[in-house]
């Protein structure tokens, strides 16, 4: 068996890698572009048969010189910089490249298992796989949707598994490289090691300071989902992966702060205490996430469930943020 994973140094393309050898799979084959060469310490642990950069494998695959050879493609592989303004590239690497892949696994009949994005939703309330829903609030968001919209049409055409997931708010091991885009998590644990504090937004959108809530999803229930559909080629599908469960900016807040005060020796303190103690600052909501941001998201897992067959519980923002927390201080 061969498996292809894109994006596979980068930070839910590595956990998928390391949960593939977990199984006993090592003949993989690792697509990235390691322009930002920091994310090759994902993949420096990891067991794969080669690697290869973006641009050659997708020449390599237009020259038919993988027909035969692969079960399998794990796409994860983007551009998810929700900030990116250059809509051209954003369209070219999350739109075309998906759409080059999605064409070879249709024609050699192999499954196709590929990440989207909750940004489909945008300035939607309602978080459910209809394009009544999907209301995107920047390009990124866009090029997911245009995608999705695909292979809607594409499904009905083949017997091919095409799955993709629309991932909520992803946090987790192995995304240190992503800078301002890594989690709120990863944010706010390194705030706390340098400042002391962590800093949520001030009150927007209509809810108070830190109040502003999202989908938190853990990365290991993010790869369990992905090789459910593996272990399952018969369904297809578009599919929200989060946790069903809306937490807010000040739990994760409080979760990391006292992670981190255990380390020390310190006691969990309640919000109050945390905010009363100088723990926690509310930053001013930056101007340049005025009318782009989602101030509240909460997947609806109904279609994960009863289509796609995943009942197994997701970890919550105490359980999977302490266990991420644990996990970077050792690291440090």
């Amino acid at each position: 068996m061969l498996y292809v994973v894109t994006g596979a140094a980068g930070f839910i393309g590595s956990n998928l890698v390391a949960a593939l050898n977990a199984r006993g799979e090592r003949n993989i084959l690792a697509v990235d572009n390691l322009q930002k060469s920091d994310k090759f310490r994902n993949l420096a642990d990891l067991q794969i048969a080669d690697y290869m950069d973006k641009h050659e494998f997708l020449e390599r695959l237009s020259n038919a010189q993988f027909d035969g050879a692969i079960d399998a493609i794990f796409h994860q592989g983007a551009c998810s910089d929700t900030m990116e303004t250059d809509g051209r590239y954003m369209m070219d690497n999350n739109y075309r490249y998906s759409l080059a892949l999605l064409d070879f696994c249709i024609e050699e009949d192999i499954p196709l298992i590929y990440a989207s994005s909750a940004a489909v939703y945008g300035g939607s309330e309602v978080f459910r796989e209809d394009p009544a829903c999907e209301k995107p609030l920047n390009v990124y968001g866009y090029s997911k949707l245009l995608f999705d919209q695909l292979v809607r049409r594409r499904l009905a055409d083949t017997d091919s598994q095409v799955a993709g997931f629309r991932y909520f708010n992803v946090y987790g091991p192995n995304e240190n490289h992503k800078g301002r885009m890594a989690s709120v998590a990863w944010h706010f644990f390194n705030q706390y090691r340098a400042d002391g504090c962590v800093r949520p937004f001030a009150g927007s959108g209509g809810f108070a300071d830190g109040e502003q809530r999202r989908d938190f999803v853990h990365v290991d229930d993010v790869v369990k989902v992905n090789l459910h559909l593996l272990d399952h080629p018969d369904v297809s599908g578009i599919f929200n992966t989060g946790t069903g469960r809306a937490q807010s900016f000040n739990d994760v807040a409080c979760a990391v702060v006292n992670t981190c005060r255990a380390a020390e020796g310190k006691p969990a303190l309640d919000l109050a205490a945390l905010h009363r103690e100088g723990l926690i600052h509310y930053n001013p909501f930056p101007d340049a996430l005025k009318g782009k941001y989602q101030h509240f998201t909460q997947a609806d897992i109904g279609a994960l469930q009863s289509k796609a067959g995943y009942r197994e519980p997701f970890l919550t923002v105490e359980q999977g943020v302490a266990s991420y927390v644990a996990h970077l201080l050792k690291s440090a």
